[in-house]
């Protein structure tokens, strides 16, 4: 049976990762109309946006190209975000699953600096390493993008250097243009020490296992 690129809920203490539908719209459009000034370089939807943007990813999804989540923030039980799996690339035979990419991550004003982005980087890098197998875990962002770039370097994932002209750019009014991207990774030789790291940093926000 050949790899299905589909996400499971993920549940922590702060944050419980749920596929993204429909039912999160009108959370999320509350979530976008905080302070929009960390959002220059990412693709974040204004309210009125919202029901396309789930709609765009429910058509990654069926082309097998994105798993997309809702970030539910359990102490108040609100979507203030979303992230995803994407980009998956098989082993030979198609049956396993060799490396993915996290990305497509954005929160909510109020939701940053509070552990929820930790913690869902701790789901999701675990899940594909402890049940998917993985060999490898990409994290990439627009190369400009220093605010981005620092906080994925704190997982523990190693800056392994930017490549030119990789994806569009999300920047308003650079439509049609490519962007430089920063990329970053994490093996599976590697991820032992970056959970350790993870759960670390978990502990200033009481988050006990």
């Amino acid at each position: 049976m050949t790899f299905a690129l589909k996400g499971p809920v993920l549940d922590g203490d702060l944050v419980r990762l749920e596929p993204l539908d429909h039912r999160h719209a009108a959370d999320l459009a509350v979530a976008v109309a905080e302070d929009r000034g960390t959002y220059t370089y990412t693709w974040v939807p204004t309210a009125a946006e919202v029901g396309a943007y789930i709609d765009s990813h429910h058509g990654r999804a069926a082309a097998g190209t994105v798993a997309p989540y809702a970030q539910i923030r359990k102490s108040t039980g609100r979507a203030v975000g979303v992230t995803s799996f994407l980009d998956p690339r098989l082993r030979p035979g198609g049956e396993a699953l060799q490396a993915v990419e996290v990305g497509f991550t954005w929160l909510a004003a109020s939701a940053q600096g509070t552990g929820v982005n930790t913690e869902a980087k701790y789901l999701l890098f675990r899940h594909a390493f402890e049940v998917w197998a993985v060999s490898r875990l990409d994290l990439k962002t627009d190369a400009r993008n220093a605010r981005s770039r620092a906080a994925i370097g704190k997982t523990g994932a190693h800056f392994e250097g930017v490549l030119r002209n990789w994806a569009p750019s999300w920047v308003p009014g650079e439509e049609g243009r490519l962007r430089d991207s920063a990329i970053f990774s994490v093996t599976d030789a590697e991820w032992p020490e970056c959970r350790a790291r993870l759960l670390k940093r978990l502990e200033r926000y009481a988050v006990t296992r």
